[in-house]
């Protein structure tokens, strides 16, 4: 009978840890700018929460999307909003995206250190992309022909410089495309005639991000979208999270002094 009673308790026990470890586990899949807010998150949280298991995927902001409404991923995180046809896609599927906006970025324009160019304005910056100028010479700048570099075209970055540079027109046939905001910095600090775009947060000693417009990229003008190329970024759920749960206090982090810390110490601007 105690035999009988030691395997009901164990069984009892076993249940409630499925259980548990099934309810604990968040995935999150999208965009590679604001991957490193997430992992940052899932990293501080379950230190909190030792039973708490979240995994991060960059694979791209439509990639997300797509998650979320596949089922195959909690949270969506995107650089851009959700587009009409995925908001239509996830009706389909009974998904309802929630959308949350956790911090606000800029895309710098970043060229070669070694480049003197400080300043393009928007015409510029698409005349270059369009492939109109093609030499650094013609901006005042080295005899240097311009290296294009893009982020790949389903990251929600792209779709951001696309609708506020380009006009949503295709780029130059020569633009070299990559497959996140790191590849982006690698290729610029590499290439002395190299010009690109990626998160605020990605600018570092390496690379310099000029002014445009005459307005430089920084927390305080990317907040008051003085700098032109101001972004919010997302989290998306699956309708809104309850409150009692560890994907609430996960998607809502970033309202607490410590997720507005992380936001900041990782180059991101924290809403006020």
């Amino acid at each position: 009978m105690k035999g009988m009673k030691k395997v009901a308790v164990m069984a009892m026990l076993w249940s409630t840890v499925s259980y548990v470890s099934r309810a604990e586990q968040i995935v999150v899949d999208g965009s590679t700018t604001v991957g490193p807010i997430a992992k940052a998150f899932a990293e501080y949280l379950m230190r909190q929460h030792p039973g708490l298991q979240i995994t991060v995927s960059e694979s791209g902001s439509g990639n997300g999307a797509k998650s979320l409404i596949n089922g195959t991923c909690h949270v969506a995180t995107m650089s851009r909003p959700m587009r009409p046809a995925e908001l239509k896609a996830a009706a389909v599927k009974g998904v309802n995206p929630v959308e949350h906006v956790i911090a606000m970025d800029g895309l710098p324009v970043l060229v070669h250190p070694s480049n003197p160019i400080k300043n393009l304005t928007l015409t510029q910056l698409r005349d270059i992309y369009f492939g109109r100028i093609g030499n650094w010479k013609w901006l005042g700048g080295p005899n240097l022909k311009i290296v294009r570099i893009s982020r790949d075209t389903n990251s929600g970055t792209y779709e951001c410089f696309n609708e506020m540079v380009m006009n949503r027109t295709r780029m130059a046939g020569d633009v070299e495309y990559v497959g996140s905001n790191g590849a982006v910095r690698q290729r610029v600090q590499s290439t002395p005639g190299a010009i690109g775009y990626a998160g605020l947060g990605f600018v570092d000693k390496t690379v310099k991000a000029v002014a445009i417009n005459g307005i430089a990229p920084s927390a305080e003008t990317v907040l008051d979208r003085s700098y032109p190329l101001s972004r919010p970024l997302y989290m998306y759920t699956n309708g809104e999270p309850a409150t009692n749960t560890l994907l609430h206090k996960f998607i809502y982090f970033c309202n607490t002094p410590e997720g507005k810390q992380i936001i900041s110490s990782i180059g991101f601007v924290p809403l006020p």
